[in-house]
């Protein structure tokens, strides 16, 4: 199992769609890492060689940030709008869409399984 930017690649996989389970990196950019590397996108994760993979971490490190980096910049950027009270930062804090979506209908990922009537006790 090849092994890039601390993720396991799936080995019956074919290296172009492979890539993709690290994150940061998709189908687009995938494919022009591999055209920079000088690898081929139809070969499978199993068959790569140790040159290969080597030369495709390189190109990645080159490229900009994968996984954990880019996971904490984006992190670190949310954590930023709710610190200054920004608008966005306030949808983020109370878990709801920040992009102008609406709220009345839909949602329900960002808000979680709706929330049933509660029932009163009859008061005579």
């Amino acid at each position: 199992m090849a092994r890039i930017a601390g993720v396991d690649l799936p080995r019956t996989k074919r290296i172009e769609i492979g890539l993709t389970y690290i994150y940061g990196i998709g189908r687009r950019r995938a494919i022009d890492l591999l055209t920079q590397a000088e690898v081929s996108g139809d070969i499978r994760v199993k068959d790569l060689s140790e040159d290969d993979v080597r030369k495709i971490t390189r190109v990645i490190e080159e490229a900009g940030r994968v996984e954990g980096d880019l996971r904490k910049e984006i992190s670190m950027n949310i954590k930023r709008l709710v610190e200054i009270g920004s608008y966005r930062g306030a949808r983020h804090r109370r878990n709801l869409p920040a992009r102008g979506q609406r709220t009345r209908t839909n949602s329900r990922t960002r808000k979680g399984p709706r929330k049933g009537a509660v029932a009163r006790k009859k008061t005579e």
